[in-house]
């Protein structure tokens, strides 16, 4: 499989939780990292070595502008800017982080103000390293397209050429361990063609002549010519990379819902807060200097620190927990989204199985002679280079050395004479002239997806070997773990039906979309998407990229290739299933963490507006609930670090 560090920018957002990812790119560089380091500086000098209150109080203030610079800005532009295009007011918790510090500093409490501001600026910076763009370009994935073509002029010489310059009609020669330039049909040759960058299918395939052959699969051991039947950007590689290009650029942010409450609480928030100290004296009969106070503190109260770190931490708890064991995530919004999945798709070479055939079955006419005839089978594949030699030389060991002349007859197999007898090793040719118990196993392998290999002493079929990509061990207790969950499964695969319907059955897997080619991969995520719901897909190959960038949530299996890997919003690393399962897990408790501290958060928010109102709080009172509140939610959080217990 042809493989590349391919990237591509790929902004494939659905949704988070609880966030402070503004709905602009933001491209803030190392100034305000560098100003947030030099104003904890400030805060932890005034905090720890300052004696003098004017000197103290000017570090605070020192600390508010330098650390909360970002946040500061971001509060007035994107507040100024956000209102005109939408021609509403729409403030967001920058703005109101801003003016709670300033309140805090303007009741005196600067200390307070400054560490208001550095809680809110350091969520902030962790989620945007968390979540922090993959800048991926589709340029390298432009690599894997073959340049050049082996031409073969009018007078039957070859000549290198750019693949841009061919023409339908072209004649080409392909020789053994090339990639194929361009799609076409063969004139001449034989040969054995890997197309699971194109198909997904394990086997290689079998290629005579008037067969059709894609660009950019590689060919076996044969030579063949061919002729170029379409223009090079109309190919199906060249759809694949079109198709990944265009799903990104359609791609846009969707809006989580704290992110649409937030203009709403903000707004609620600065209404109130002068609405308060305008009313306080006449409805509760304080002094102008007691409703100042009160309305600061209620600005302080309703600040939402909690609120605020009611998501990232325990965001990037999961995510740690989660690539120490094998699974990386590419966001926090990944994460959050998959315990909303509905349906799960999932590509069958290399991700359901183990993505190479194996040998499944063997019968032999005569079981005395079995170790004899597998002695010769593993000599006469020691030979050649047929597509299933290394699942037959590692299913069977040598027993004894033997002198073969072995010949590879294209579209025949294996011959060779051994003890005076003819030997053919390859597909079976003449059906009717089989026992009826060796007709009842071929047809009974052939409908379990198995490749039926035949020995013939002779002309006579003396033994039968089947071959099968087989399900991986861990993939029949995820399904159905997915189906507990009343998740929908579906196999997508470019093999045949009878084989994608075979391992399904196996594996107790939902529905299966056999003979797909990649172009009809993402349709098929986009139904369900349509009929289902919010949907993951599973793949390792280049041909589940367009699916991969469709889907709600990519997972790259980490053996695949490097486009599908970069594609994805995850990789599942050693292409371990049970990875994926537990991420599922963590998803959920991360769900429940996340809601637990929204809750607990408005909740504190609520208590202290109402004992403000009572009278019953002050801002030393304030401070130790609030700041405390805030502990609370993200020490909640950091219990995902902890492993999730397995169902």
């Amino acid at each position: 499989m042809t493989t590349t560090n391919a990237t591509h920018s790929h902004t494939h957002e659905h949704g988070k939780g609880c966030s402070h990812n503004h709905s602009h790119e933001h491209s803030h560089g190392n100034l305000p990292i560098v100003l947030y380091g030099v104003g904890l500086v400030f805060y932890f000098i005034a905090l720890l070595f300052i004696q003098n209150e004017f000197i103290e109080n000017s570090l605070y203030v020192l600390a508010i502008l330098t650390a909360g610079y970002h946040v500061i800005v971001e509060g007035i532009s994107e507040t100024i800017t956000d209102t005109i295009n939408q021609k509403k007011f729409l403030p967001n918790v920058h703005i109101l982080m801003t003016l709670a510090a300033a309140g805090a500093s303007a009741i005196g409490d600067f200390d307070e103000g400054a560490l208001l501001i550095l809680i809110f600026a350091g969520a902030h910076f962790l989620e945007e390293y968390a979540e922090g763009k993959s800048k991926r370009e589709i340029t390298k994935l432009l690599k894997l397209n073959p340049t050049e073509a082996r031409l073969i002029q009018s007078d039957g010489q070859t000549k290198l050429v750019d693949v841009s310059t061919l023409k339908i009609g072209d004649e080409l020669k392909v020789l053994p361990g090339d990639q194929i330039p361009t799609d076409g049909i063969i004139l001449s040759g034989g040969t054995a063609v890997d197309e699971s960058s194109i198909t997904g299918e394990s086997m290689p395939k079998e290629k005579q002549l008037m067969d059709e052959v894609f660009g950019s699969t590689m060919n076996g051991t044969g030579t063949f010519t061919m002729r170029v039947t379409k223009d090079s950007k109309d190919t199906v590689f060249s759809k694949i990379v079109e198709m990944v290009s265009q799903a990104q650029s359609n791609m846009s942010k969707t809006a989580t819902k704290i992110k649409q409450l937030e203009p709403i609480y903000v707004t609620v928030v600065l209404i109130i807060v002068p609405l308060f100290i305008l009313l306080a004296p006449s409805v509760f009969g304080w002094s102008w200097q007691v409703s100042i106070y009160r309305g600061m503190v209620l600005l302080i109260s309703a600040s939402p620190c909690a609120l605020a770190a009611s998501a990232v931490p325990a965001t990037l708890s999961g995510i740690s927990n989660l690539a120490k064991r094998g699974v990386l995530f590419k966001g926090g919004s990944y994460l959050s989204n998959l315990a909303t999945i509905k349906a799960v798709a999932f590509d069958k070479t290399g991700t359901l199985t183990e993505g190479k055939p194996s040998v499944t079955d063997t019968y032999f006419v005569d079981e005395t002679q079995k170790a004899e005839w597998i002695n010769l089978i593993v000599h006469m594949e020691k030979e050649s280079n047929h597509p299933l030699a290394n699942a037959i030389l590692e299913a069977f060991d040598q027993t004894d050395d033997l002198e073969l002349a072995v010949t590879n007859e294209i579209g025949k197999g294996l011959v060779t004479v051994y003890k005076g007898a003819h030997y053919r090793l390859g597909k079976i040719e003449n059906t009717e002239a089989l026992s009826e118990t060796v007709q009842e196993k071929n047809i009974a392998w052939m409908k379990e997806g198995k490749t039926v290999v035949c020995l013939t002493k002779d002309n006579e079929l003396v033994g039968m070997i089947a071959l099968m990509d087989v399900p991986n061990q861990a993939a029949a207790g995820v399904i159905e773990y997915l189906r507990s969950q009343g998740i929908q499964t579906t196999m997508i695969t470019g093999d045949a039906k009878v084989t994608g319907e075979a391992v399904a059955k196996r594996l107790q897997i939902d529905s299966v979309k056999a003979n797909v080619l990649p172009e009809n991969k993402s349709m098929i995520i986009s139904d369900l998407q349509k009929t289902t719901g919010p949907t993951v897909m599973l793949g390792d190959g280049i041909n589940d990229a367009p699916a991969l960038v469709q889907a709600d949530i990519g997972f790259a299996m980490g053996d695949g290739t490097d486009i599908a890997i970069d594609i994805a919003d995850a990789v599942i690393m050693k292409n371990d299933l049970t990875k994926f399962k537990y991420a599922h897990q963590v998803s959920k408790k991360l769900a429940t963490v996340v809601w637990q501290n929204i809750f607990f958060s408005m909740f504190i928010v609520v208590l202290l507006v109402v004992l403000n109102i009572l009278g019953k709080m002050d801002i030393g009172l304030g401070v130790l609930a609030h700041e405390g509140s805030t502990l609370l939610v993200i020490l909640n959080g950091l219990r995902l670090l902890l492993p999730v217990r397995e169902r």
